[in-house]
C-alpha cells in the first residue's frame, strides 16, 4: 500500500500470477475498492477520471496496462471466476428504482439481478447481491462514474483524455466486437483452462415499471430460480453482463412512475447526471450502434432471425431494444426537462443525436460519387425509426420547448438549434417519421387483441435470448407497442407534424428571425465604433472605464467572428426547419413583418420589442436586449477583479505593498489630509478615494454598504500594474534616449512633470469644491 504506484502494480502482477485463487479471493474486494474507490465516495482510489496521459504519462500507462481487458486485473477476475467465488454487493448503492424494487421484494426487470439477492441473517444490516467476480468488478467500475465526486482541480479536464473514458472505450470494443462471431479467448494463464461462466438465470420479459402489471408478472424475490443456460449462450455471457451493468448503473435512475411524477413542477430531483456522465453514455451508444449494425445483411432479415446460428448475432439484434431503449428514453426525458438552460446541454444533445442516427455507425460506406444519395437516409432504417418513434418526436418537442426559452443570439445556443435542424432535415428522415406516426395513429379495427399481446409473458427458459419474441411483421402493432411500453396505455400522443408542434416551430422561426436581427444590430454597433479607439484606449489616450461593464452576452466578448457564426447557424437552421415542416416564403415574410416596431421621428424605437400576451405586453428576447443597463463595479476599487489590461501577479504584489504602507503610515496620512492648507489639499487629491462620494450608487442598500466600507486616506499603486502605464513609461524612456537623456534624468523629468500636473489638478479640484458650496 505504501509503495510507489509503479512498484505497487508490479508487485500486484506478481501476486496475481503466483498465488492461487483460494488466497486471492480474500484480497479481491479490497483491491477493487482501492482501484475504483469506495461506494460511498470517501476513498478516491486511483482517480481514473482525472488521470491523463499527457499530465502523468507513467502512472497513466501503468494503470491502463494493469486494467486492460487482457491485462493482469482481468486475469485475476477470470482466475476467481473459474472457482465460482461470490462477493457481496450492498443493494443500498444500486440506482434508485432498482433499490426500491428489491426492498419491496419485487425483482427488477433486468435478468442481471435474478438469483442474486441475499436476505440478511438475523440482525443483518441490509440486502446484498451475491455477484461473481466479473460482475463485482464491473459493478464497481461502472458505479465509480457516479459515486466518485470530481476533485476541485478536475473542472478543466477533458473527459475524452481521461483513463476512465478510454477504459470504457476499450471494454466496449473488447466485449461488443464488430468483427468475428466469437469473443477473444479467455484463460487465467497461458494454456490454462478457460473459466466457466456463472450459472445463468431465466430471463423475464421486457416489461417497464410503468406498465400496469398483473400480480403474476411481478415476480417475488423469494421465487428466484436457478436454471443453467444452454451451452451455446456461454460465449456471450460476458458481453451480456457488461452491457446490462453499464445500462443499469448509468441509465436506470428513473422508472416510468418516477418520470410521470417528475412532470410536476413541485417534484424533487432524485438523480442529476453530470456532463461527464452524459459523455460516457454517448460513447456506450456509439459502440452499441456499431455492434448492432455489424450484422450481415442476410442476418437482419426476419427469416434469418428465426434460426440464427450464433448467440452473439442474436445478441446484436436484441441488445438495443431489449436493454437500452426504455431506460435511455427516461434518462433523456429527465435531462431535457431538468438540465440547466446553458451551453452544457450540448453534451445531452449530441448523445441524443448519436442515438437517432445509427446509420452513421454502419460498416458500409456510400460511394463518394453519389453525394446527394449519401445524405439520404435509406429505407433500411425505417424499422429503427418506427421502433424508436418517441425518441424522434416527443424529444424533438422537448427540445423545441427548451429552444424557445434560450438566448439564440448566443453562438453556442444557435449551434445547438442548427445541429438538431440539420439532423432532422436529412432527406427521407422526416417522411419516415411521418410514416411511423401514421402507423401509430392508425385505428385498430383488424386485430382487436393487440393490446393483450403487449402483456403476454413468454415462457421462462435458460437465456434471455430464447425469450425474445420473433420479429413482429405487423408494423402498426410494432409502433404502438413501442409507444405504449414507454409512455403507458393511456398516453396522449402529440404528432410531430401536427398543428400544435407546427405552432411551436413557427414561434421558433420567429425567435430565430429576431435573434438574427439582434446579432446584426450588435454587429452594427461594433462597426460604428472607431477602429483605432481600442488601441488608443489601451495606450491611455482615450478614457477607459475603470469600473468596467460586464458583457451580458458572449457576443460582446467574441466580437465580429461570433456574430458571423451566429448568423450562419441561424440562417441554416431556419432553412432546415422550412424544409422539414414545409414553411413557405410567404409565412417567413409574415414573421419578418410581425417583428417591425413603430419608430419615432429620430429613428429610435419608442418601446422595447414586445408581444401582446394575456397579461399585457411581454418582452421578447430582442426587447430584453434593448433594455440594457450599465453595470458598474460598486465595491472597493482596490479589490475589483483584475482586468485583461493588467498584469495579475504585479497587481497582487502592488496591492500587498500598498497595504503594508497604508497600515504603517495610516496615522500620518490622516493627519496630512486633515490640514486646511494647500499641502492638505494636495494629499487629499492623492490619498482619498474619489469614487466614494462621486460614484453613482444604484440602491439604498448599496449606499449603506458603501458607507460601511468608507475608509481613511490610503495609497493606491495599482495603476503601475497596467500594461498601458508600463508601455507609456517605456515609450517615454525610449523617446528620451533619442535625445541623449539617460534613464535617471528622464525619471526626474517625469516626476517633475507629474508634480506640476498634480499641483494644477489640486487647485482645480479645490476651486470646483468652492463653486459647489
Amino acid at each position: 500500500i505504501n509503495k510507489p504506484f509503479a512498484q505497487r502494480c508490479q508487485d500486484l502482477v506478481k501476486v496475481i500470477e503466483d498465488f492461487p485463487a483460494k488466497e486471492l479471493h480474500t484480497i479481491f474486494p479490497w483491491l477493487v475498492e482501492s482501484i475504483f474507490g469506495s461506494l460511498d465516495g470517501v476513498l478516491v482510489g486511483w482517480n481514473l477520471r482525472c488521470l491523463q496521459g499527457r499530465v502523468n504519462p507513467m502512472e497513466y500507462s501503468i494503470a491502463m496496462e494493469f486494467l486492460d481487458p487482457g491485462g493482469p486485473m482481468m486475469k485475476l477476475v477470470y482466475k476467481l471466476q473459474a472457482e465460482d467465488y461470490k462477493f457481496d454487493f450492498p443493494v443500498s448503492y444500486l440506482p434508485g428504482p432498482v433499490k426500491a424494487s428489491i426492498q419491496e421484494r419485487v425483482l427488477p426487470d433486468s435478468p442481471l439481478y435474478h438469483n442474486k439477492v441475499q436476505f440478511p441473517a438475523t440482525g443483518g444490516l441490509g440486502l446484498n447481491l451475491a455477484l461473481n467476480p466479473f460482475e463485482y468488478y464491473m459493478f464497481f467500475f461502472a458505479l465509480s462514474l457516479i459515486t466518485q465526486k470530481p476533485l476541485p482541480g478536475a473542472l478543466h479536464i477533458r473527459t475524452s483524455d481521461c483513463a476512465y473514458f478510454i477504459l470504457v472505450d476499450r471494454y466496449l470494443s473488447w466485449f461488443l466486437p464488430t468483427e468475428g462471431s466469437v469473443l477473444p479467448p479467455l484463460s487465467s494463464s497461458p494454456g490454462g483452462p478457460s473459466p466457466s461462466p456463472a450459472p445463468r438465470t431465466p430471463a423475464i420479459p421486457f416489461a417497464s415499471y410503468g406498465l400496469h402489471h398483473t400480480s403474476l408478472l411481478k415476480r417475488h424475490v423469494s421465487h428466484q430460480t436457478s436454471v443453467n443456460a444452454d451451452p451455446a449462450s456461454h460465449e456471450i455471457w460476458r458481453s451480456e453482463t457488461l452491457l446490462q451493468v453499464f445500462v443499469e448503473m448509468w441509465l436506470h435512475h428513473y422508472s416510468l412512475e418516477m418520470y410521470q411524477k417528475m412532470q410536476s413542477p413541485h417534484a424533487k430531483e432524485s438523480f442529476t447526471p453530470t456532463e461527464e456522465h452524459v459523455l460516457v453514455v454517448r460513447l456506450l451508444l456509439k459502440h452499441l450502434h456499431a455492434f448492432s449494425n455489424s450484422l450481415k445483411p442476410e442476418q437482419v432479415s426476419p427469416s434469418a432471425h428465426s434460426h440464427a446460428t450464433s448467440p452473439l448475432e442474436e445478441f446484436k439484434r436484441a441488445a438495443v431494444p431489449r436493454f437500452v431503449q426504455q431506460k435511455l428514453y427516461l434518462f433523456l426525458q429527465h435531462c431535457f426537462g431538468h438540465w440547466p438552460l446553458d451551453a452544457s446541454f450540448r453534451a445531452v444533445l449530441e448523445m441524443w443525436l448519436s442515438y437517432l442516427q445509427p446509420w452513421r455507425y454502419a460498416p458500409e460506406k456510400p460511394a463518394p460519387s453519389s453525394d446527394c444519395q449519401a445524405r439520404c437516409v435509406s429505407e433500411r432504417w425505417a424499422p429503427f425509426v418506427q421502433e424508436n418513434l418517441l425518441m424522434y418526436t416527443k424529444l424533438f418537442v422537448g427540445f423545441l420547448s427548451r429552444a424557445l426559452r434560450t438566448d439564440l443570439v448566443s453562438p453556442k445556443n444557435a449551434l445547438m438549434v442548427f445541429r438538431v435542424a440539420k439532423v432532422f432535415a436529412q432527406p427521407n428522415l422526416a417522411e419516415m417519421i411521418q410514416k411511423g406516426e401514421q402507423l401509430f395513429l392508425e385505428p385498430e379495427l383488424v386485430i382487436p387483441h393487440r393490446q393483450h399481446r403487449l402483456f403476454t409473458a413468454p415462457t421462462f427458459t435458460g437465456s434471455f435470448l430464447s425469450s425474445w419474441p420473433p420479429a413482429v411483421t405487423d408494423t402498426s402493432f410494432r409502433v404502438k407497442s413501442h409507444v405504449y411500453s414507454l409512455e403507458g396505455q393511456d398516453c396522449k400522443y402529440t404528432p410531430m407534424f401536427g398543428p400544435e408542434v407546427r405552432t411551436l416551430v413557427l414561434r421558433l422561426a420567429q425567435l430565430i428571425t429576431q435573434a438574427k436581427q439582434t446579432a446584426k444590430s450588435i454587429s452594427d454597433q461594433c462597426g460604428e465604433s472607431t477602429p483605432g479607439h481600442p488601441f488608443l484606449s489601451w495606450l491611455g489616450f482615450c478614457s477607459t472605464d475603470t469600473n468596467g461593464s460586464y458583457p451580458a452576452n458572449d457576443l460582446d466578448e467574441m466580437g465580429q467572428d461570433s456574430v458571423r457564426k451566429t448568423d450562419e447557424y441561424l440562417e441554416k437552421a431556419l432553412e432546415y426547419l422550412c424544409q422539414m415542416f414545409r414553411l413557405s416564403e410567404a409565412q417567413l415574410a409574415q414573421l419578418t413583418l410581425a417583428l417591425g416596431t413603430t419608430q419615432d421621428e429620430n429613428g429610435k424605437k419608442q418601446l422595447p420589442d414586445c408581444i401582446v400576451g394575456e397579461d399585457g405586453l411581454i418582452l421578447t428576447p430582442l426587447g430584453r436586449y434593448q433594455v440594457r443597463f450599465d453595470i458598474e463595479y460598486q465595491g472597493d476599487l482596490e479589490l475589483q477583479p483584475i482586468r485583461s489590461y493588467e498584469i495579475a501577479s504585479l497587481v497582487r504584489m502592488l496591492f500587498r505593498l500598498s497595504s503594508a504602507i497604508n497600515c504603517r503610515f495610516a496615522g500620518q496620512m490622516a493627519a496630512l489630509c486633515s490640514r486646511a492648507d494647500f499641502l492638505g489639499s494636495f494629499c487629499r487629491y492623492h490619498l482619498t478615494e474619489p469614487g466614494v462620494t462621486g460614484r453613482h450608487l444604484l440602491s439604498p442598500v448599496a449606499r449603506e454598504s458603501a458607507a460601511s466600507r468608507a475608509r481613511g486616506p490610503r495609497l493606491s499603486l495599482r495603476f503601475l500594474g497596467s500594461y498601458r502605464t508600463l508601455l507609456s513609461l517605456l515609450l517615454a524612456f525610449f523617446v528620451a534616449s533619442l535625445f541623449c537623456i539617460g534613464p535617471l534624468p528622464c525619471a526626474l523629468l517625469l516626476m517633475l512633470g507629474y508634480l506640476l500636473y498634480a499641483v494644477a489638478m489640486t487647485l482645480l479640484t479645490e476651486r470646483s469644491k468652492l463653486h459647489q458650496l
